[in-house]
């Protein structure tokens, strides 16, 4: 009968250890698994991609199109956190022109010293640096402020544009309308800040509708 004591005080301390450690044991199962996101370096569709330009001058506009060479967007998981492009300068036309020897002469005008000097710099490139995302953007609008080095001409400069950007599974489209103030580039021909008589006057900025669609294809992922 003496043996009972010391058995009953065995069995409650077991009791007692059992309870608690059990939840401990639980919370570690309950708690979520940390999944890694994978950063990717995705190759832009030059085929799919398309960049639009446009220019004004006093009384008018001419526009166009000209071609992507390569780039890349860099995302990590559903973010962009980088990326860049390259833009064949070769390929300049103009669409609002329709009289082909009209049409031809502006085209080498554009590729001329005058402007764009495509015989010495045949490439223009823009490298992002640095990315901040607008949180309260609504659908479809910008939400991205995207900045980076353009170099036109050899000569870079800082610009800073809003960006729309939209993740889908291993691809990825972004949208922008980039100003560029073409002065900044010694394109100053019928710049208002040469003198140029007010009813010859070309407008010192032009603008570049954007949109890249990239895409992994056969890049490797960044990030194992």
């Amino acid at each position: 009968m003496k043996k009972y004591p010391v058995l009953l005080g065995a069995l409650s301390l077991a009791a007692l250890l059992s309870f608690s450690f059990t939840p401990a044991t639980k919370n570690a199962a309950d708690k979520p698994a940390v999944t890694a996101v994978a950063a990717a370096n995705l190759k832009v569709n030059t085929q799919a991609s398309t960049m639009k330009w446009n220019a004004k001058k006093v009384g008018g506009e001419h526009y166009g199109t000209i071609n992507l060479a390569d780039g890349a967007l860099q995302l990590n998981g559903n973010k962009l956190t980088g990326g860049n492009f390259t833009i064949d300068m070769r390929s300049i036309v103009v669409q609002d022109i329709t009289r082909a020897e009209s049409n031809k002469k502006l085209t080498d005008h554009l590729k001329s010293d005058d402007f764009f000097s495509v015989e010495n710099h045949p490439k223009a490139t823009f490298t992002i640096t640095k990315v901040g995302r607008l949180t309260k953007a609504k659908a479809g609008e910008p939400n991205y402020n995207v900045t980076g080095n353009l170099t036109i001409k050899g000569i870079t400069n800082q610009i800073t544009f809003p960006a729309t950007v939209k993740v889908t599974g291993k691809s990825a489209e972004a949208t922008a309308l980039i100003e560029v103030d073409r002065t900044k580039y010694d394109i100053k021909y019928r710049s208002g800040m040469m003198g140029t008589a007010a009813d010859k006057i070309i407008y010192d900025n032009f603008t570049i509708d954007l949109k890249l669609v990239a895409d992994a294809g056969t890049n490797t992922a960044e990030s194992k």
